[in-house]
């Protein structure tokens, strides 16, 4: 296995198994609280679904670049609600309300950052041309 192969791995293993965790299977209602839209349970459910979308991809065995590249920018997208949501809102209330959402917030923009420039070097390094990532 490579390290394109187990990026997307871990992409998707920690969207699924952080979700679950930190929502307490869809039973901490601080996350929805603090972010009714982007983090409905709707919403969470969805974070979860892409997290499959993330393990299927790493199966992937050629033309990954433009999937890499859609990736990317559904992590950007996650990263810009992230640096919007702190700028109206107090972290220390969320902690004040629960650790587990506290936590959440604390790190899930920083999560999907670093996954977004991990997707985005997939896109960048994978030439037109070439056939396989595994």
């Amino acid at each position: 296995m490579n390290a394109i192969k187990l990026g997307f791995m871990a992409s998707g293993m920690i969207n699924i198994v952080a979700v679950l965790v930190f929502s307490r299977v869809f039973t901490n209602s601080v996350i929805n609280e603090f972010d009714p839209v982007v983090m409905s349970n709707f919403g969470l459910l969805m974070i979860m679904v892409w997290g499959f979308v993330f393990l299927g991809a790493s199966q992937v065995t050629q033309g990954i670049k433009w999937i890499a590249g859609a990736f990317a920018l559904e992590k950007l997208v996650y990263v810009v609600a992230w640096v919007l949501w702190f700028k109206d809102n107090d972290l220390g209330l969320v902690y004040e309300q629960d650790l587990f959402a506290g936590i959440f917030y604390s790190i899930y923009g920083l999560n999907d950052f670093a996954f977004m420039l991990f997707f985005s070097w997939v896109f960048l390094s994978q030439n037109s041309s070439t056939k396989s990532v595994a």
